[in-house]
Order: structure tokens, then C-alpha cells, then sequence
């Protein structure tokens, strides 16, 4: 045998695995299709947010947080719903929610800051939700900043298998692509590949194909943590489901194109089982990178409540969609709605006042005060005048912004990005005057109103992420700002049915042997373990949670 375990893929989730097992005196191969400037996947590239439950940066804020309402929010966001026939899809994934929101809320912080990860005093307040109290969204906030933001996450536990490999006790097979897995029996035993040509492509960026050889390794175990089909358009649009429309013509993306759902085709072939594939997470608040390193490289607006959201017409969109809400419920409303859905765009119109407190931008690069861990930079980033430095480029460089001194002016320039003169200023103004005649009192008839009133209820918003109520159109707010928004790939949902311990079952519903599956693969635990609707912060910690599991399963039995 060439390892005791072979994990397919270098990122967070394979990493976590690989550390446990490490820990335990394990050997590991870790295979990936890239070069070692990607270790540690998407992780790197994120804002690095973690959804943790009742913290001690939580109750600094005022904030009363418990497992019960936490669970209470993760059950009415999930809404799994596929428990008949002789194997439900949904019957591991709401084991898998459960198993998580208990590790949110349980030892996950202190196991954390023990692997090397340091949390900001931050917590913010993302998926609102539906206007429900048993539906969709979290009721207080927990999306807990890292220092260093996804470096913060993924860098010590790659830090911890690079010391691993200088010691032997993991090897690193870089530019090694999986094309089957390997059976002695019924049991998974291995790999074989193809071996790519080098490639010094730098993180992220898009690499050869060229094949330089084949390879074949062996090993008692094999994990499969290689990610989802987010940089794959062709794959999300096969899977996209019909209750959210129809797929746009025209994405734009949230991650490498070698995020491709490659190995779950591959799985799929082998006879293990998949579930929920039609479950996947996109976001509606993208802008195009003016600076991109992969192809059509989207950023995301991390928003704050204020922005009024408009659809390709110029029709205010109806809740839930308000800026920072519900995800899907506002990606189902843009690509449902028969006279907008052929349409791949919407419109934020916003204030200078609004973009300077409330516009945060995925990414690592994207925010180097938190991503350098530099905390006086941070506070004048966040709090002092002007928008963060980012967010300014983007508005200065960015093909999306239009900046203007009036709302004709703004128009016009909207306008002018589409190849249709698709809005009306008088009827953009009706409404903004109409929302603007909201805001002289301290409550409100108006759904969002409410919201950001609500929102500067609570310290953490009314330091860092709401703007101080005002009129769109007082001029002493402005200039007037509007930023063209498309469709984000970003993440898979469903994926290989696992059990609690990671092992991967087969098409017929037995356990496949020797075959375990981490991250989003494996639907961040069971093939679902969101269900329908995620809550943010979520993700990384399914790939840590499920990494985490994987590891000590295997490191238990061999």
C-alpha cells in the first residue's frame, strides 16, 4: 500500500481529515489536480465566515443565542422533505443538521482556536431569512469573522500537512488527476489517474490538461473531498431544479473553473450513491472582478439592509428580497417571474452613505485588513470615512457601478449597461420617493424599513453594517450609486450519501467499503445536510465538521 488513506483533494475538508488521521499515526496521500499553490481550495479564497452558536463574541454584542433556536432555524431553512421510499434522500442529511448545529453550538469554537484559528470580535447578521419565525434565515446573528479571513481557516491546517509531509507522514501527489477508483472485491483499495504536466499557474488561475503519465495508488481507505460543480455552468445548469426557474443565460462565477463536480461523475459511475443533486447555492448579488484571476471571476456584495433591489424592469422586488434576506427565495423570485426570467440581471441603488457602512465584498483579497489581521486598519476600513479601500475600486473600475449626482443622471447610466433601455426614471423615482416618504418616522408600514430598524437594533449592525436611516434622494447622502447584479455559482448542496462516521453508501443503499466522502462531495454530511437553504458560515464548517469526522472514523478502524 502506497498510504493508509488516500484523500482526493486538497482542500479545507480533505485537510481537516488529514490531520486527524495524522494525529492518530496515520499516513496519507492527498491527490489533487492542481499545483500546490492551491492547497487549501476554495477555503482560501472566501470570506471565512463560521456560523457558531452562543459564543463569547456573541453575548459581547447582547446577542441571546441556544441550540434550540439555532436548530429551530437550521430545520426551517433546511425544510427536508424526501423521507419516502425504500432509500430516502433526506434521511442521513437531517442527521448530518442535527450532528452540526450540536458541534456550532457545543466544542467547535475551542477546537478551533486549538487548531490555530483566531476569531475578530465580529459577528454578523447573514440570511435574515423569510419573514418566518419557523422559516428560512437565522433569528440572531452568527456569522463569526476569522482573522485572516478563509486564509485564517484553511492556512493552519495546511500549514499542519505541509509539516506532516516534511516529516513523511503525508505525501502530496500535486497535478495528479482521479479517474477511478480501484476495487479488490467489493472493498475501495485505491485510484488510478492520470498524471498532468506541470503547470506554475498561479492559485486559482486556470491550468493545462495535458497528460505527462498515468498513475495507481493503494491504500485501506479512500476519502473523496474534491468539492462541487460551482465552476462548472454546464453541470449547474443539468442540475438546476425547476423550482427555481429557469437558469440564467449567463453566470458568472464564485470559484475556479476546476471546481468542476469531475469526481462526482466519476463516484456516480462507480456505483456510490448521490442524493439532492438539484439542491445547490447561488448568489444574486455578484459583480464582475475588475481584476480576475479565474474566467468570469465573480465577487460577491456581502450587503447590508439598505440597498433597494430592483429587478431587470426597474420594479422594486417584493420581500423577500431585501439585500442580505434569503438567498434563494430571491434567486426563485428573479428567475421565476415569467416577464423578468429572460433577464440575467437586477439593480441595487444605494447612497455613498449606504456603500461607505454596508458594502463588504467576498473574498480573501477583498479585504485585506482582516485578511493581514491588521486591526487599526480594520477600524478605519470599517468605521472611518469613505467606502473600505476594495469596495472603492470596485466602484471606480468595476463595469457594473454607475455614480451619478441625480437619479436622472443615474438612469441613464443603468441604461447604458444593457443592450435594452429597459427602465423607466419616472417609475424608478415613484418608488424611491414612495420608500423615501417611509423614513420620517422611527417605524414603518414599509417591510424593509422595518428591517433596517431592526437590523440597528442590534450593536454589531449599528457599528459596522447599517447605515444610519435617510432618503435615498436627500443630496446630502449621496451621490447616488447603482450596481448591476448577476447570478454567482457558488456551491453544491446534495452529493454523496454518507453515514454519521463519513462512509459513503452504494446505489443499492448498503455501505460501500473502504469509501468515505468529506466536504461539499458528500453535501456537507449525508448528501444534504442543509437541506433546501443554507444560514451562512456554514459551509467551512461543513467542510471542518465533516473533515473532522472522516478523520477520527478512519483513524478509530484502522
Amino acid at each position: 500500500m502506497d498510504a493508509d488513506v488516500i484523500i482526493i483533494g486538497g482542500g479545507l475538508a480533505g485537510l481537516v481529515a488529514s490531520n486527524e488521521l495524522v494525529r492518530a499515526g496515520k499516513r496519507v496521500a492527498i491527490i489533487d489536480q492542481e499545483n500546490e499553490a492551491n492547497l487549501g481550495g476554495q477555503a482560501f479564497w472566501s470570506f471565512g465566515g463560521i456560523f457558531m452558536v452562543n459564543t463569547p463574541m456573541q453575548r459581547r454584542f447582547g446577542v441571546k443565542d441556544s441550540f434550540d433556536l439555532a436548530w429551530q432555524d437550521w430545520q426551517g431553512s433546511a425544510g427536508w422533505d424526501r423521507f419516502s421510499g425504500n432509500l430516502p434522500e433526506d434521511v442521513w442529511a437531517q442527521k448530518w443538521g442535527r450532528a452540526y448545529v450540536e458541534f456550532a453550538a457545543g466544542d467547535k469554537r475551542q477546537w478551533l482556536q486549538e487548531q490555530g484559528v483566531k476569531f475578530t470580535p465580529l459577528v454578523g447578521w447573514a440570511e435574515r431569512g423569510d419573514g418566518r419565525a419557523g422559516g428560512h434565515g437565522n433569528s440572531v446573528p452568527r456569522f463569526h469573522v476569522p482573522w485572516g479571513t478563509g486564509t485564517g481557516i484553511s492556512e493552519p491546517f495546511a500549514d499542519k500537512a505541509r509539516a506532516a509531509a516534511a516529516d513523511r507522514r503525508v505525501t502530496f501527489y500535486f497535478r495528479h488527476q482521479v479517474d477511478g477508483l480501484i476495487r479488490t472485491g467489493n472493498t475501495v483499495t485505491g485510484v488510478h489517474g492520470t498524471v498532468l504536466a506541470p503547470d506554475s499557474a498561479m492559485r486559482g488561475a486556470t491550468s493545462n490538461r495535458d497528460k505527462a503519465g498515468e498513475f495507481e495508488l493503494t491504500a485501506q481507505a479512500v476519502v473523496i473531498a474534491t468539492g462541487g460543480i460551482g465552476g462548472n455552468h454546464e453541470q449547474v445548469r443539468k442540475w438546476w431544479p425547476e423550482r427555481l426557474g429557469t437558469p440564467p443565460a449567463t453566470m458568472i462565477t464564485g470559484v475556479p473553473k476546476h471546481v468542476d463536480g469531475r469526481m462526482l461523475d466519476i463516484a456516480d459511475a462507480a456505483g456510490v450513491r448521490l442524493v439532492n443533486r438539484d439542491r445547490m447555492w447561488h448568489y444574486t448579488e455578484g459583480i464582475r472582478n475588475w481584476n480576475p484571476i479565474w474566467p468570469d471571476h465573480a465577487i460577491r456584495i456581502l450587503p447590508g439592509p439598505s440597498s433597494l433591489w430592483f429587478d431587470a424592469l426597474g420594479r422594486r422586488l417584493p420581500a423577500p428580497g431585501f439585500p442580505g434576506y434569503d438567498t434563494l427565495g430571491t434567486l426563485k423570485l428573479l428567475r421565476a417571474t415569467p416577464d423578468i426570467a429572460q433577464y440575467d440581471h437586477s439593480w441595487f441603488i444605494l447612497t455613498q452613505k449606504i456603500i461607505e457602512r454596508e458594502f463588504a465584498l467576498s473574498g480573501s483579497e477583498q479585504n485585506p485588513d482582516i485578511t493581514n489581521r491588521d486591526f487599526m486598519l480594520m477600524l478605519r476600513s470599517r468605521l472611518g470615512h469613505g467606502a473600505p479601500p476594495p469596495v472603492e475600486a470596485f466602484k471606480t473600475k468595476g463595469a457594473d457601478f454607475v455614480v451619478a449626482e441625480n437619479l436622472g443622471d443615474l438612469v441613464a447610466g443603468m441604461n447604458r449597461l444593457t443592450v435594452e433601455s429597459l427602465l423607466d426614471y419616472g417609475h424608478i423615482e415613484r418608488q424611491i420617493l414612495q420608500r423615501d416618504a417611509e423614513m420620517t418616522n422611527r417605524y414603518s408600514k414599509d417591510a424593509q424599513v422595518m428591517g433596517i430598524q431592526n437590523s440597528r437594533r442590534y450593536l454589531g449592525d449599528k457599528l459596522f453594517r447599517t447605515a444610519k436611516p435617510h432618503r435615498i434622494l436627500d443630496p446630502a447622502a449621496g451621490p447616488l450609486i447603482a450596481v448591476k447584479l448577476h447570478i454567482v455559482t457558488r456551491k453544491t448542496l446534495g452529493g454523496i450519501q454518507t453515514d454519521l462516521n463519513g462512509q459513503a453508501f452504494a446505489r443499492d443503499g448498503s455501505l460501500m467499503p473502504g469509501l468515505y466522502a468529506a466536504g461539499e462531495a458528500a453535501g456537507f454530511g449525508g448528501g444534504g445536510a442543509h437541506g433546501y437553504n443554507a444560514l451562512e458560515g456554514t459551509f467551512l464548517g461543513g467542510c471542518i465538521f465533516t473533515g473532522r469526522t472522516v478523520g477520527r472514523s478512519l483513524a478509530r478502524q484502522l
